[in-house]
């Protein structure tokens, strides 16, 4: 059998080991495992299989998974998330509209603590949908606003999607997170625009809030400081260069300890249920990791990246076309792949052409990243819509899914934004790391 024809061989008995859902990380394992040793011996694949899995437990730079994931489970677990919340509702939340765009700023400070969307929809889902249910909020608006204000987490920093992307294309941890900022707030913006543009059509779907006096405002501005406190020191210590990334992780997550032990909102239970959630998700991302440097291997053995590079040289397209069919084929996949399966699967065929393209890869890991975001409020995976759907179990997942319609359409704004201005993703790690 060529090369070739294992690797398309080996793709489609992927596929089917997904439909048929098998764990991604069993699935890639297995595919790649298998198509090493049929291409170069079954040595190969034990020696392949012993060294990345050894390289990948080594690598310092996975240091900041556990420790922004320990930060923002103890963040949740304590309440202190809720403060976010709070502080948001009451500067905006009188105003028509207003409780669901606090939902969206919240998951957006609640993205700057956790890097995780399925965290984020979690979290803001059981604060925020109780609220606006006795406001008399239009459900499709509100569980829209949660699923997809949930989404920030894997856009603004610090992302596990950017790590992810990072480690499997050799860029810089740093320079993805600051490439994030930016188009994390255009797309945050937007979302409120989106509930702004709802509520002037249709008034009925989100009614305002009660008035909150000064003294409220500045009360729930008081009880978020140390929380956004946290925030500035970390993300703010990668972007004004005091920190590393994995020093960032470290110096964030021993804050919110000590933080809240301080407030005695921490109890030992606490603790260790957020270790354990945070040891339980790192283990799946490490094994995603390790499943993908056994599958890339096997792609690159059967030549298929090159065949599909060379079959788009042969196309002469420019590269914005090139670009934009890319992030079209990603948009179609996450309609029913996992996002991170997406980048391992894809990465190794498109990586390659982007660079031969001169595209700048920090610009391409955010519009990726912002496409998989998509797919986490697309039919009919649509992950962040399941999770809302476990918190509002009353609300049918087809009004879930008309709710997150108008999100959709502000994300894919923003990819056209970012398509035409390279700029709002590069200015800041252009200027900010030589």
């Amino acid at each position: 059998m060529s090369g070739a024809a294992a690797g398309l061989l080996g793709i489609a008995a992927l596929l089917v080991l997904l439909m048929l859902r098998v764990p991604v990380a069993f699935a890639m394992f297995l595919v790649g495992f298998i198509g090493i040793s049929a291409l170069n011996g079954m040595s190969s694949a034990f020696n392949l299989m012993a060294s990345e899995s050894f390289t990948l437990a080594s690598s310092p730079e996975l240091v900041v998974i556990p420790l922004f994931i320990l930060m923002g489970n103890i963040t949740a677990s304590t309440g202190l998330s809720r403060q976010l919340y709070d502080a948001a509702y009451a500067i905006i939340g009188s105003i028509r509209g207003g409780l669901a765009s606090a939902t969206i700023i919240g998951c957006g400070g609640f993205a700057a603590l956790s890097g995780s969307s399925v965290a984020s929809a979690l979290t803001m889902g059981r604060v925020a949908l109780g609220e606006m249910d006795r406001f008399d909020y239009n459900q499709r608006l509100s569980t829209g606003a949660v699923a997809a204000g949930g989404t920030l987490g894997i856009l603004i920093p610090p992302s596990t999607g950017f790590v992810i992307y990072a480690i499997l294309t050799e860029q810089s941890i740093g320079r993805l997170f600051l490439a994030g900022v930016l188009p994390g707030l255009l797309l945050l913006s937007l979302f409120v625009l989106a509930i702004t543009l709802i509520c002037l059509v249709k008034p009925a779907f989100g009614p305002p809030g009660p008035r909150t006096s000064m003294s409220e405002k500045a009360r729930a501005l008081v009880n978020a400081g140390p929380i956004v406190g946290i925030i500035v020191l970390t993300i703010g210590g990668i972007y004004g260069g005091f920190f590393s990334p994995v020093e960032a992780s470290a110096v964030g997550a021993g804050a919110v300890i000590l933080l809240t032990a301080a407030m005695r909102r921490l109890t030992f239970r606490m603790l260790y249920e957020a270790l354990r959630d945070s040891t339980v998700t790192t283990a799946t991302v490490m094994l995603i990791l390790i499943s993908a440097h056994m599958i890339n291997p096997f792609l690159a053995l059967s030549h298929i990246p090159s065949a599909v590079g060379d079959f788009v040289n042969g196309l002469g397209l420019p590269a914005m076309a090139v670009l934009g069919l890319i992030l079209l084929i990603y948009l179609i996949l996450g309609t029913f792949l996992e996002g991170f399966a997406m980048l391992v699967l894809t990465l190794p065929i498109f990586f390659p052409i982007i660079t031969e393209f001169g595209i700048d890869p920090i610009w391409f890991g955010v519009l990726v990243v912002l496409t998989l975001e998509m797919g986490l409020i697309s039919p009919p995976v649509g992950l962040n819509v399941f999770i809302v759907k476990t918190v509002a179990p009353r609300v049918a997942l087809s009004d879930i899914f008309i709710g997150v319609l108008p999100f959709w359409l502000m994300m894919l704004v923003t990819v056209l934004i970012l398509m035409a201005v390279p700029q709002i993703a590069l200015i800041l790690p252009n200027t900010m790391i030589d």
